[in-house]
């Protein structure tokens, strides 16, 4: 996968590329990461702000520049161009999945007021917002998508399993996890997870998921498709809890 960030603040992402997962995803060349500063495709004097027409607080980016350093990047491809934007569709796992499929993505990053409405219009092809609220920039919010969509490449988590189980993959919570030692201060481990049955662990873990779900995302449980067994295991615990 290729992926470009167009910025107005590139060394913010040398820290993120050059650490832990993203980097070893390089080195393994399942994905090349390029940070472009569009401030360099302006027409007019490095000028990628105005004010905006109407009269109102603060500036808005200009179209001329994203235009051209979009344009410039994709030519005769026609990528998926992602808009950072606190307006956009909140992200999901789901979304983190469906963009790892992709062959190359452009992010576009960013700051003062907000965007000429054009670039919206007529260049971008999702608008995306890590949630309900407001960042500075676009850059922190680009580098938590990019770190979800690059560690779901093929080849990039040590174990291909990982990223099956975790939270939000399933449609449901990931279950409780434990390590060595199996005693710390007097708290154990459970005893099905050192038992070596394999299909009580299985159990164990479905079931924890579910309560986990059930306990802090309840909504979630309205999202997903459960099995016969699942919804056994929800009324049981919804007994408990009465």
């Amino acid at each position: 996968m290729k992926i470009n960030v167009l910025s107005l603040f590139p060394m913010m992402f040398d820290g993120v590329f050059q650490q832990s997962i993203m980097k070893k995803a390089q080195e393994k060349n399942a994905v090349a990461l390029n940070v472009v500063d569009f401030r360099e495709f302006a027409d007019n004097k490095r000028q990628v702000d105005d004010y905006p027409f109407g009269g109102g607080a603060g500036m808005v980016l200009k179209p001329e520049p994203i235009f051209n350093a979009v344009e410039s990047l994709t030519k005769d491809k026609k990528p998926r161009v992602i808009l950072m934007c606190p307006q956009g569709e909140r992200f999901t796992q789901k979304k983190a999945e469906e963009l790892a499929g992709e062959e190359e993505l452009v992010f576009i990053c960013g700051h003062y007021e907000g965007y000429d409405e054009r670039i919206r219009e007529h260049l971008v092809t999702d608008e995306i917002s890590l949630g309900d609220f407001v960042l500075t920039g676009g850059e922190l919010a680009a580098m938590t998508i990019i770190d979800s969509v690059v560690r779901l490449l093929p080849g990039v988590l040590g174990n291909a399993d990982s990223s099956v189980r975790d939270s939000f993959s399933t449609g449901l919570l990931e279950h409780p996890q434990y390590t060595r030692p199996a005693d710390f201060r007097g708290w154990k481990v459970p005893e099905v997870l050192t038992s070596g049955n394999h299909a009580r662990v299985d159990h164990w873990r479905e079931e924890q998921a579910l309560k986990r779900t059930l306990e802090r995302r309840p909504d979630l449980l309205e999202q997903v498709e459960l099995t016969a067994q699942q919804k056994k295991i929800i009324s049981e615990l919804k007994k408990q809890q009465r």
